[in-house]
Formats: structure tokens, sequence, C-alpha cells
């Protein structure tokens, strides 16, 4: 362990001397960096002799862990062999205070058991002081979930404006495709090539026949390779569009328009009788 950090002093624990380290409240450890008349930024392994403070400065009763002396908790170094020494503290100036908000640092120098509150010298009232110490505690770990709710609530408003941003875009692009698609072949966008089961509407069937003879059977199969929500041509074949029901009449005279459509026809396959024929015969 190093020695004394005030200036013109090499005490150290070797030779008796006890050592305190620096507070971490920056306030009273600025006040111990100046009554030093060190410019310097103290360390975690920074000291302080017992010899740079004054006997009011210690506790009369209560000891350290090791045995030693026990400094105050607003203890003040003001013993230096330096040219302009600070001024020694009064009694009559020192107030002791605690620090209820739960903000007391690990590893000071250590605190009295008894604090006194006032010039007076009388003891604090610790119960108390236990509530308001809790009721602080309870404030601050609101105070944290309430900003943690704020922070939550913030990220889910930011998903939220996305996903409006993004139904939108979905909601253009849908009105984009109904003007050339059916709801059917909208619809089959969204199945994959082998699991698409997909029933086209007779509108879509016609549709498609009628691209599939523009196109031709390759260009048409081609477009469905590319992913063009059309039918396979099985599908085309199959839904052929029904028969035309006609009455009976109706039906009997196409009948006989077809009988004698025959006859004609077959008397236009006979062979026409020559004249050379004729008169041999």
């Amino acid at each position: 362990m190093g020695g004394c950090s005030a200036p013109n002093c090499s005490n150290s624990t070797t030779i008796g001397k006890q050592l305190f380290r620096f507070p971490k409240d920056p306030v009273r450890m600025k006040k111990w960096v100046i009554n030093c008349r060190r410019d310097f930024i103290p360390t975690t392994c920074s000291r302080l002799c017992e010899d740079h403070f004054e006997l009011s400065q210690f506790e009369e009763i209560a000891r350290s862990p090791a045995g030693g002396k026990k400094l105050k908790p607003n203890a003040i170094p003001t013993v230096f062999d330096v040219p302009d020494p600070p001024s020694p503290i009064l009694m009559k100036e020192v107030k002791i205070k605690l620090d209820y908000a739960g903000k007391r640092t690990r590893g000071d120098h250590g605190y009295a058991r008894k604090q006194l509150c006032s010039e007076t010298g009388e003891p604090e009232n610790n119960e108390e002081n236990n509530k308001e110490d809790y009721s602080c505690r309870e404030c601050d770990r609101f105070k944290a979930h309430l900003e943690q709710q704020y922070l939550n609530n913030a990220i889910l408003q930011r998903q939220v404006e996305e996903m409006k941003k993004k139904l939108n875009k979905l909601n253009k692009i849908e009105k984009s495709l109904q003007n050339f698609l059916f709801e059917d072949q909208i619809r089959a966008l969204s199945l994959t090539k082998r699991s698409r089961r997909a029933v086209w509407s007779q509108n879509t069937v016609q549709s498609a026949r009628r691209i599939r003879a523009a196109v031709g059977g390759k260009g048409y199969e081609f477009l469905r390779e590319l992913g063009y929500p059309l039918p396979s041509y099985r599908t085309l074949c199959n839904r052929v569009e029904p028969t035309i029901v006609a009455p009976p009449a109706v039906l009997e005279e196409i009948a006989e328009i077809c009988a004698e459509t025959q006859e004609k026809f077959a008397l236009a396959l006979l062979p026409s009788s020559s004249p050379a024929s004729v008169v041999g015969s």
C-alpha cells in the first residue's frame, strides 16, 4: 500500500500511521484536494494519513473494523505543512448530514453509529430517518419503472407507425393489381408453386383462354413459370363451357337439316355418268 498523498508528508502504514482514502462524494473530495494544496485528481489508491486531521474529526467511541480510528462522515483534513495552510475547523460549525436518498458510497472512510443532527448535539431520530430513507428508495424505484414504461411505449408507438405504413403500401399494391387481375388471381399470388390449390373463377378461365389464344401454348406456359396467376391447361380443358339446351322442336329441325346435308354430300360423292357409257349399254 502507498503512503500519504499530502505534500511534504511521507507517512505510511509501515511506521504505524493510519491512512484514509479520499471520499467518493465529489463535493467532499474537492474540499480534501483544495486543502491538500495539490492540483491532482485522486485515484482509488490516493490516501491521507491521520496527522492531517484534527482530533475533532475523529469519532470518540466508534472504531473502524480494523480497530483504528474512525473519521466522522463530514471529516475535512486541515493540518498540512504548506505555506498557506487551511483554517482549522471550529466545533460549533460542525454539522453532520447523512445522505438519506440511498446514495452512500461503499468503500468510503466510514460512518459513525450515532450522528449529530444539529449544533445542540442531540441524536437523530433513527425511526423517522429510516422511513424517509425507505420512501426515497420507493420513489426512485417507481420513477425508474415509469421511465422504462415510457421507453417501451415509445418503441411500441414506432412499431405501430411502421406497420401502418406497410399496410398502406400493401393496400396501394392490391388496388394496382385489381386493374388487370381478378380477386382469385390476387389470392393465388400468396400461394407457393408447390402448394398452389387455387380455385379459379369462370372469368379467370375465360381470360386465360384468350391469353393462351393470343400468345400460344409455349407463351402461356412461360407466363405461368414466371409466376403469373393463370390456371393450367388441364384446368382450361376441364372447364369447358356447357352445351346449349334447346327445345325439342328446334332439335328436330336441326336433325332434319343435318339429314339433308348428309344426303347432298353423299350425292356429290357419286361418279357422274358419261355419254359413251350410255351408248355402249
